[in-house]
């Protein structure tokens, strides 16, 4: 496994791309030779590929929707100091893969004179950040294009709070001031910058500085074309991803470009159950959810007839299955678990989750709970069944404070961060350090 040190002094693989997926490239150029940073933009970009399975694992495996059974793998359904066994298949390519495409993120941001590609470079940047805070907390930050290779102090873990207010936060903002509200297929937008920061915000616990931009994309969406799609089951699948109008933004992925990722499972493969290490991913708490909301629509989408694997992400196509990061279903309901953090009514917002509801097949729940424990309960129920397998699971019971409720046992709170790679403690001699419990 390449160092981190190493990595943040790499050189970039750089190619004049012929679609927005040829981010594999084949030539090696200096960035001070460089005049056009397209490539390696487009390099930041192609990066991000290698989150989604480790985003999927985090997302779901760990929470209480999917399992892996078979040993060592089993070892992410248990909450001790054994996690570090799935560094090699999961947190280590996801830490090195984000920091590679900060790196490149970097170089566009100093370098390139179109602000769009600046602006694209932040969103990337800011991104990355944020899914290396969700998973490890305080980590190591680099926001230069040509970091010493000498400076292994520079690597040490800098507050999650600090990295949140100095670096995400002002990168997404930055973003959403430049970039277009149009919607361009695996390309950063306006509403894309924004949502995330919305997200941000509510992950930080700051709902009042998360309504504002939550609304703002709520509220614009329809004029960018973005609106909810009329079937759920027109979100999902190889076929439907071309001009989605649902999905603000989405991580493309290409049978034909080759993915940094190498392992033969991708997150389609975990959730269909086409991995003997989890033949049967599914928990059954999440059938049983379904069953209990009489979601009959979104579980005939999500799961097969018996309900032990995955169909959202249908194995056909598997390699050219796009990771969602943002879609606007997750922002609505996003917007409504704001609101009620702020003090809102019932009243007020329960009705926004009518629209998801009524595509489910679901009555509203206009009238059914009152109390701000009530209404946020019921959002979180339905983010499950809405975005079930999206990665969206365990990070929504940290932010809603329900981990042991849900979960059913008492879990140490070292255990909501995973581990920091070993690899990138060994190679700092102990400069980066470990999270506690690990």
């Amino acid at each position: 496994m390449k160092k981190i040190y190493i990595l943040l002094g790499s050189l970039l693989f750089i190619t004049a791309c012929s679609t927005d997926l040829d981010q594999s490239p084949s030539n090696i150029a200096s960035a001070d030779s460089l005049t056009d940073f397209t490539g390696v933009l487009n390099a930041a970009y192609y990066y991000q590929l290698s989150t989604s399975a480790p985003m999927a694992l985090m997302g779901d495996f760990r929470a209480d929707n999917a399992l892996m059974l078979e040993s060592p793998n089993a070892d992410i359904d248990v909450f001790n100091n054994a996690l570090p066994s799935q560094e090699d298949q999961f947190f280590g390519p996801f830490y090195t893969a984000l920091y590679k495409s900060i790196l490149s993120a970097n170089i566009v941001i100093e370098n390139s004179t179109n602000d769009v590609d600046v602006a694209e470079a932040k969103f990337l940047r800011g991104l990355s950040y944020f899914k290396l805070v969700m998973a490890f907390g305080d980590v190591p930050v680099n926001l230069s294009a040509s970091p010493s290779l000498t400076d292994t102090e520079a690597l040490a873990r800098q507050p999650k709070a600090s990295v949140y207010s100095n670096v995400i936060i002002p990168d997404l903002t930055d973003a959403m001031a430049v970039l277009s509200t149009e919607i361009v297929d695996g390309r950063a937008s306006k509403y894309a910058a924004q949502g995330m920061l919305g997200k941000v915000y509510a992950t930080m616990g700051d709902y009042a500085s998360a309504v504002p931009h939550l609304a703002d994309v709520v509220n614009g969406a329809a004029s960018a074309g973005i609106v909810l799609e009329p079937n759920f089951s027109e979100i999902f699948g190889v076929a439907n991803e071309v001009g989605n109008t649902e999905i603000i933004f989405a991580t493309q992925k290409s049978a034909s470009i080759a993915d940094e990722y190498n392992f033969a499972t991708d997150f389609s493969g975990w959730f269909s159950g086409n991995d003997s290490k989890s033949d049967f991913p599914i928990d059954a708490d999440l059938i049983a959810a379904f069953d209990a909301a009489g979601d009959v629509t979104r579980k005939a989408v999500t799961l097969d007839d018996v309900g032990t694997r995955a169909i959202k992400f249908p194995i056909d196509g598997a390699d050219d299955h796009d990771w969602i990061e943002l879609r606007l279903a997750d922002v609505i309901l996003l917007y409504a678990e704001a609101l009620n953090e702020t003090g809102s009514p019932a009243s007020t917002v329960l009705p926004l989750l009518d629209d998801i509801r009524t595509r489910a097949g679901l009555a509203s729940l206009t009238g059914t709970a009152t109390t701000q424990a009530e209404v946020r309960q019921a959002i979180l129920d339905e983010r499950r069944l809405e975005l079930a397998l999206e990665g969206h699971r365990w990070f929504d019971l940290i932010r809603a404070g329900v981990v042991d409720a849900e979960m059913g046992e008492a879990i140490n709170t070292n255990y909501y961060l995973f581990p920091i790679p070993v690899s990138e403690v060994l190679a700092t001699n102990g400069v980066i350090t470990q999270n506690p419990g690990y």
